[in-house]
């Protein structure tokens, strides 16, 4: 075994460790915690996948940011409820699965439309936007009010306090939206935007971002605004980023 494969082995054998304690945690000491801010707060400090209960008494999986390698005064403690990173996972699915999340939480997945509505319905947090195209530039973006309402009202996007990290605002133009996907059509456009634009999201007349848009090779001008796009950067909708993540902070 190479030493790459090696460091990558030790990698994944940490974060296995860390999810078995978790649960090990939680059934033992009756510790369940609500998102990552509880895990942090409570001593654990290494970045990995955690069991988190923002529901009652189902478990969760859910990868934790705790140390902030963000450029950013804030520390740890951030529930990731997106990420794209090597496209292995296809994000073009139905309304089910963005209900109820997929993925893999070690790599790219979706959290779910209800576990962020259980998250934040009753309680403030902040949502962090990072990415990086395939240039190697980085950037993000930060607002400081992140919720989802209820199914009942199609899982509404409320996004507010915009704080610029390099990577422009692209998300605030989707405030107040419905939640679309290509077999349940809630946006203001009067096509599908989620089957024009081949993503899922709160689109409205359809996007200035498509983060869970089709996982394609940086700029590409004869693909507009299918791919995983923050038109903020570089003004663009033909760019599509290497790896996108978007992680929520409980506001104390």
């Amino acid at each position: 075994m190479n030493s790459s494969a090696s460091v990558v082995m030790t990698q994944m054998i940490m974060v296995f460790v860390v999810a078995l304690l978790s649960v090990f945690t939680a059934s033992v000491c009756g510790f369940k915690p609500l998102d990552c801010s509880d895990i942090y707060n409570s001593g654990q400090t290494v970045s990995g996948i955690y069991s988190i209960y923002p529901a009652g008494d189902v478990p969760v999986w859910v990868y934790c940011q705790m140390i902030s390698d963000m450029n950013d005064k804030d520390k740890g403690g951030w529930t990731v409820i997106q990420r794209r990173m090597d496209g292995s996972i296809n994000f073009y699915q139905p309304w089910k699965e963005y209900k109820t999340g997929f993925g893999t939480t070690e790599g790219e997945y979706w959290l779910g439309l209800e576990n962020m509505y259980q998250l934040t319905h009753n309680r403030k947090y902040m949502l962090r936007v990072d990415l990086e195209d395939f240039d190697g530039r980085k950037g993000f973006a930060r607002y400081s009010s992140f919720s989802v309402g209820p199914e009942t009202d199609g899982y509404t996007l409320q996004v507010a306090g915009f704080k610029d990290g390099g990577a422009g605002d692209s998300l605030t133009d989707h405030n107040d939206q419905k939640f679309s996907t290509f077999d349940k059509d809630q946006d203001a456009y009067g096509n599908n935007c989620a089957k024009e634009y081949l993503g899922a999201f709160w689109y409205k007349f359809c996007h200035t971002a498509n983060p869970n848009g089709m996982y394609l090779w940086g700029e590409d001008n004869t693909h507009y605004g299918i791919g995983v796009v923050w038109s903020t950067w570089k003004n663009s909708f033909t760019v599509s980023m290497k790896s996108f993540s978007m992680k929520i902070k409980r506001v104390s």
